[in-house]
């Protein structure tokens, strides 16, 4: 196994907006990590996802048991360096050129 990045997203509590579960009411943040390989498509690869949490695409607003709260958005991240494509972590032969096509 290589050397890793590893993004850690950290998201404040808020007030849900226009578009969510339930606009202005309050949800839980939380801390989220990824993981990519450290080469040069695994940089690329950060460089949209950086992209991507800039435009408020990594991220979405879910209601679970009457809470609304942040969870992982429709792009697929690696939330595990290993276990495989099962439980979100490597190895997983496409997940780059999977990632890469959705962003």
């Amino acid at each position: 196994r290589g050397k890793a990045l590893q993004p850690l997203f950290q998201m404040s509590c808020s007030c849900s907006k226009v578009g969510d579960p339930r606009p202005g009411h309050p949800y839980k943040g939380g801390n989220f990590c990824a993981f990519l390989p450290e080469n040069i498509e695994g940089v690329k690869i950060a460089q949209l996802l950086k992209k991507a949490f800039e435009c408020g695409l990594t991220f979405q607003i879910k209601s679970c048991n009457g809470e609304e709260r942040v969870t992982w958005g429709p792009i697929p991240h690696k939330t595990s360096w290993d276990g495989g494509k099962a439980r979100n972590g490597y190895p997983d032969a496409q997940y780059l050129h999977e990632v890469g096509t959705v962003l």
